[in-house]
């Protein structure tokens, strides 16, 4: 039974289908007037940064890793930046490129994963990729193909596709000749002209028409489009070194949830991932998905949330032909990791994971043990805003039933493609009218 929005009810779930970790979300509804939408993300915190004080300075590496077993190279990749600048270390030429391959590989396993498994079966009607398949077979073996590639591209750079074991800070354990990645070769091919096809497929997908305000902020690099880099940018006027991070970013607990929320102390909520990165650096995008972006209907900037699975696909193009340039450039560097001095001091990292900017901080002291460590993840970071665009569909839409107006929600929250694991934790969903 469910009722319209004047009269009480209160609706709940046992989970958040679709989305990575555990939680609950509540909306109260007063006299047919929303008041309050909460994510509340109870499950006990984790405490990585906690535990990894008194570790050595090589070992956040691989546990930080442990994080998530979607975007293990994202932690991977700005825990070595943060390191290597506590160190004053530069790692580039064929070194930086093995890691942007590497991450290449990740943007491809995960934007493929959540693409065609966690948000095509929204907008397909379906309650899972496995009943979407009945109707949409090609649709999903495209995608378990192009996922395949994606982690041939970690198993062969990083020893194993699911938490990496090859990588450490200064560069990696051990490089591949350039005999041992051209296989790979013919494999990105195949996947980028897939990606072409996952761009066309998509864009044809129903969106809602929701233009939100965010202020966008992503990682920059001064000729590329964004996985590494050492600046932070919004589309608001914040252009600063990653060493002042915490200068304008500040977490802050709430009552209702475990996982702490970030807001810039200019201004307030902001958004991280793929929206932010491709509206802020669209014009550094390589060139075939550029074309796809346009031939999808993307303007420059996209501010509808609905159509980030959009943004997804081309990111998916743009990792696959800066991927097959990297194997084509490559050549083996002499040896396999930069020379490293372990001294006291304090770095700072941020790189571009999958789901939008990952930022670490770590102290070191004399020893080359960690004094302290600050983890701020993609997903903490946009809470803030997941929450306000729940408040502003859910305002708009309360004459939906019961089962309406979870399925439109939770759609809202899969827009943003949280990583709960990472934040600390999800969705249960109650909601209260009176």
């Amino acid at each position: 039974m469910t009722h319209r929005a004047t009269g009480s009810r209160a609706l709940s779930t046992g989970a958040l289908a679709r989305v990575e970790g555990e939680g609950a979300m509540r909306i109260d509804i007063q006299g047919g007037r929303l008041v309050d939408v909460q994510l509340n993300i109870y499950e006990p915190p984790r405490f990585f940064e906690g535990f990894l004080r008194g570790r050595g300075f090589g070992e956040p590496v691989d546990l930080t890793a442990r994080i998530c077993g979607i975007c293990p190279v994202a932690y991977q990749m700005s825990a070595c930046a943060a390191i290597e600048d506590a160190f004053g270390v530069t790692v580039d030429g064929q070194l930086r490129s093995l890691r942007h391959l590497l991450y290449c590989g990740e943007w491809i396993e995960s934007h493929t994963l959540h693409v065609h498994f966690l948000h095509a079966p929204d907008f397909l009607g379906y309650d899972s990729a496995v009943e979407m398949a009945v109707a949409h077979r090609g649709v999903v073996e495209r995608g378990l193909e192009v996922k395949k590639i994606g982690n041939e591209i970690l198993e062969t750079i990083g020893g194993r596709a699911i938490h990496p074991v090859n990588v450490k800070v200064g560069g990696f354990y051990r490089v591949p000749t350039r005999r041992e990645l051209q296989p790979l070769r013919d494999q990105l091919e195949r996947g980028h002209a897939l990606a072409l096809e996952v761009v066309d497929f998509v864009a044809r997908l129903d969106f809602p028409d929701q233009e939100m305000d965010y202020e966008f902020v992503a990682v920059a690099h001064p000729t590329e489009y964004p996985i590494l880099g050492d600046r932070v940018v919004s589309d608001r006027g914040l252009d600063i070194d990653t060493a002042v991070f915490l200068d304008h970013v500040q977490e802050h607990h709430v009552e209702h949830s475990t996982a702490l929320h970030a807001r810039l102390l200019e201004r307030g909520e902001y958004l991280v991932g793929p929206l932010a990165r491709y509206s802020l650096h669209a014009e550094k995008l390589s060139p075939t998905a550029a074309d796809a972006a346009t031939l999808a209907g993307l303007d420059v900037t996209c501010r509808n949330p609905f159509r980030s699975i959009v943004v997804r696909a081309v990111e998916v193009v743009h990792a696959f032909e800066t991927a097959i340039a990297i194997v084509d450039g490559y050549e083996q560097p002499d040896r396999p990791a930069a020379a490293i001095e372990p001294r006291p001091g304090i770095g700072h990292g941020v790189t571009e994971a999958p789901r939008g900017l990952l930022y670490h901080r770590y102290e070191i002291d004399d020893d080359g043990l960690i004094a302290d460590a600050v983890i701020i993840p993609p997903t903490s970071q946009n809470q803030a805003t997941i929450e306000h665009d729940l408040f502003h569909f859910v305002e708009g839409h309360l004459d939906l039933d019961d089962d309406d107006l979870r399925r439109q929600a939770e759609v809202t929250i899969r827009n943003h493609d949280p990583c709960i694991s990472c934040a600390t934790h999800f969705l249960d969903l109650t909601v209260v009218r009176s």
